[in-house]
């Protein structure tokens, strides 16, 4: 009995899905663009946001300039949003909101559009082209909507997305540390620090800074070294006195220590040079 009466349902549900999908292939056929519209908005209210888009695309051009016509571009996007296309919605919105700047849909139209670029944003290993996209559209949104409901929600957005580009900046720059290019990498770790000032990364940076600069002496010629060295110190004594409890102390005291041993030797064989000159000097004098 009860098998019966599963295959019965299921049948019905058949049935049901068959003429659903006959009734959306009518309507897509038909030239009753109210009915159209009406049934993409049930759509909509369903979830059904795919059939929802396809309907309202095929009606849009004959509501342009009639009293729907911002309700057709609204639900067209909101659809396209819904269903996860945010490319495609976010083109439509950004027109939306140049066209229907009056519309009542507008704060929302445009929370979807900075939304949408929120949810484009790629992992940090990838370009951040749409992270800072979605950066500037929402804050465009909240200085444009300060007393909103999803103020606290995007403020939220907004740090993920910021830490994202943090992430992107160390990940870039340590990568010259990993390759062993440490002239490059000082730069680029340098840059990343200037650019963002305020990155939870800022210690792993500071030390691979001063560890590049560590390296790039040690592996330098002669004549370059002395210099480098320096560099090297000047960027250890900041870095202890910003982390003086850093888990990279020990190790930089190493290369401190190293560095100063070289200094003041090569000191030495300055100052030995020099009374070698003087000697010269006398020397000639006493022949002369």
């Amino acid at each position: 009995m009860v098998r019966n009466f599963s295959r019965i349902f299921l049948l019905f549900a058949l049935a049901a899905a068959v003429a659903g999908c006959s009734e959306y292939q009518k309507l897509l056929k038909s030239k009753d663009y109210q009915r159209m519209y009406d049934k993409a908005l049930e759509y909509y209210e369903a979830g059904k946001y795919q059939k929802s888009a396809q309907l309202l695309q095929d009606v849009a051009p004959y509501f342009i300039g009639t009293m729907k016509g911002d309700s057709v571009a609204y639900y067209m996007a909101a659809s396209y949003y819904k269903s996860g296309d945010f490319e495609t919605s976010a083109m439509l919105l950004d027109e939306f909101r140049h066209t229907y700047g009056s519309s009542p849909f507008l704060e929302d139209a445009e929370y979807m559009y900075a939304k949408g670029f929120y949810y484009l944003s790629p992992s940090p290993n990838r370009d951040q082209a749409a992270t800072r996209r979605a950066l500037i559209a929402i804050d465009e949104y909240m200085e444009r909507y300060p007393n909103s409901v999803k103020r606290e929600v995007l403020e939220m957005d907004i740090a993920e997305l910021q830490q994202k580009l943090y992430d992107k900046a160390y990940i870039n720059a340590r990568t010259y540390y990993k390759i062993g290019r440490y002239k490059a990498a000082v730069v680029a770790l340098k840059n990343a620090l200037n650019q963002f000032p305020d990155s939870n990364h800022r210690e792993e940076i500071m030390y691979l800074i001063t560890k590049s600069n560590y390296l790039l002496a040690h592996n330098s010629i002669v004549s370059l070294q002395r210099d480098r060295y320096l560099d090297m110190m000047d960027n250890y004594y900041n870095f202890v006195s910003e982390f003086p409890d850093s888990k990279y102390i020990k190790e930089l005291d190493k290369m401190q220590e190293t560095a100063k041993d070289y200094i003041a030797n090569y000191q030495n064989i300055d100052e030995d040079e020099d009374m070698d000159d003087l000697n010269d000097i006398l020397n000639r004098l006493n022949v002369d």
